[in-house]
């Protein structure tokens, strides 16, 4: 996956896509897996919610 597509601009920001790992602190993304989010890292995980 290109680094490129963690990001997005919007009104002239950058945004990250993904959440980082509170574990490992920032500078390490969590994977999108669909329904959840996990660390390549540490292995952390997160469900996502269904709002």
């Amino acid at each position: 996956m290109k680094k490129s597509n963690l990001y997005e601009v919007k009104d002239g920001k950058i945004n990250r896509k993904n959440p980082f790992c509170p574990r490992c602190s920032s500078g390490v993304f969590m994977a999108d897996h669909g329904d959840r989010y996990a660390c390549g890292k540490c292995g952390y995980t997160e469900m996502k919610t269904n709002d």
